[in-house]
């Protein structure tokens, strides 16, 4: 069967065209009025005469094929997940946005699955991080004007049969969180130089929906730094973050302070730059489960740290395990 055949204008309704229509309005404008790829409504007919149309030529329809626009959306069902609204279709391609702000997963491996099959496109932003409300977040598109549906039947077993919160791309919202801040060092506790880092760490927390509702300042004793550490959670904030005191010097005591809180070390050292010397770590007791932070100077003059990569996935409540430390590496030079 040939994949297009020529039909009288008036006939064209329900039918495929297979190229771009030109409109030229003489001394106003010229452009495609219909695209390639658009099923010919019965309203289209008497614009299209009027454009001098009295013959298109058509796809014919085949058993066991679909247009790409029922493509994309057999294909939007198997990803779209929770919280993503998706815009309508167009030339066979669906664009992803996020419905409100929150952290963006991806089933790289599934997706990945998708993409091997000839004639599908599923292109999405990198997963485990932070969206605002309205940004895209994917593309799916149908790369033939014409696919089979062996391969769309493929893609489903490739997916399997999944609740919305499982499907290929999800956004977790944020937690409103209530965060304590611990600024160390002798100096600033000393009134010797200004604390000027702790409204721009509360900024960054703002953007994830996080607010500051503590601020203590100790001079460099672990002692110290641990009791706030463990004061803070008891009184119910939900994650604690102290600035200061993470290389190495002997004066500098932070890390041996959330050591000490009890609290379980996920990683200190991130292969992010800037951020190497940050610490992660979750104080977890009769079902609590509240991160610690140990934050490196970096965060105060720079955009994007380790800090602000791992931050939306602790709003969300997303467990970071030191594989996913790990993971940061490629890519990890901002």
């Amino acid at each position: 069967m040939k994949p297009m055949k020529l039909i009288k204008t008036a006939e064209a309704a329900g039918h495929i065209l297979c190229h771009d229509m030109t409109e030229v309005v003489p001394g106003v404008s010229k452009g495609t009025r219909f695209r390639k790829g658009h099923i010919v409504q019965v309203s289209d007919i008497p614009i299209l005469l009027d454009m001098g149309k009295e013959q298109l030529y058509v796809w014919q329809q085949q058993p066991g094929m679909f247009h790409e626009e029922e493509g994309a959306e057999r294909l939007c069902l198997l990803c779209r997940g929770e919280h993503v609204r998706a815009a309508p279709v167009r030339e066979g391609k669906i664009e992803l946005f996020a419905e409100r702000p929150g952290l963006l997963k991806i089933d790289s491996k599934k997706i990945a699955a998708l993409n091997s099959i000839e004639g599908l496109a599923v292109i999405t932003l990198k997963g485990n991080r932070g969206v605002k409300e309205g940004e895209k977040i994917a593309a799916l598109k149908i790369i033939p004007l014409l696919i089979e549906e062996e391969k769309l039947d493929r893609a489903a077993a490739a997916v399997g049969d999944l609740a919305v919160s499982e499907k290929l791309i999800n956004i977790i919202p944020y937690k409103h969180k209530k965060a304590g801040l611990i600024v160390t060092g002798s100096e600033i506790f000393n009134k010797r130089i200004k604390d000027s880092g702790s409204e721009i760490l509360k900024k960054k927390i703002n953007v994830v929906n996080a607010e500051c509702a503590e601020t203590v300042v100790l001079p460099d004793q672990s002692n110290e730094i641990t009791a706030a550490i463990l004061d803070m959670i008891k009184r119910g904030l939900d994650l604690v973050i102290c600035t200061g005191g993470m290389s190495v010097d002997p004066d500098d005591k932070t890390v041996l302070a959330i050591r000490e809180s009890g609290a379980r070390i996920v990683s200190y050292g991130v292969p992010f730059m800037p951020g190497v010397m940050m610490l992660l770590s979750y104080f977890e007791k009769d079902g609590l489960s509240v991160p610690v932070i140990g934050a490196p100077a970096c965060i105060f003059y720079e955009h994007t740290t380790a800090l602000d990569v791992l931050l939306p996935r602790l709003m969300a409540d997303d467990p970071i395990s030191r594989e996913d430390v790990i993971l940061l590496a490629e890519g990890g030079l901002s």
